[in-house]
């Protein structure tokens, strides 16, 4: 077992990775508690997500803004360097030729702070995702 120094939880691996202190309760609040990188792009991708697929639902799961429609759902989390998007397995190899210049693993695309958000790939990806 190991103890996380700053918040006391416990867990069974070593240096686990972690959300400490109390978990945001909207989307709005998880961006403002992110870095100011980190917020241009969650704000921008948020709004991509919502205007993209009319009546999505907006909530927080897993500590990260998720969005939910007939049972279908995309999310994102800010890390250090990027920003993941996760968008499904299916998704990421629909859009293969597309992610050419980005990092993907399984599910999720990393969107890096120094590169501009590729709005319209968002926008088809997020659409798929919802068909």
């Amino acid at each position: 077992m190991w103890t996380c120094p700053k918040c006391g939880r416990e867990f069974k691996k070593t240096n686990q990775g972690h959300y400490c202190g109390k978990a945001p309760e909207t989307v709005s609040e998880y961006i403002e508690s992110q870095s100011s990188e980190a917020r241009s792009h969650l704000t921008k991708l948020a709004a991509i997500i919502r205007d993209s697929v009319p009546g999505v639902n907006e909530r927080i799961s897993w500590s990260m803004p998720t969005y939910e429609k007939a049972g279908k759902s995309v999310s994102f989390s800010a890390c250090k360097n990027h920003v993941s998007l996760y968008v499904g397995s299916e998704a990421i190899e629909k859009f293969a030729s597309e992610l050419g210049e980005f990092a993907t693993k399984k599910s999720a695309v990393y969107l890096p702070y120094n590169k501009s958000l590729p709005s319209g790939l968002i926008e088809d990806m997020v659409k798929w995702c919802f068909l």
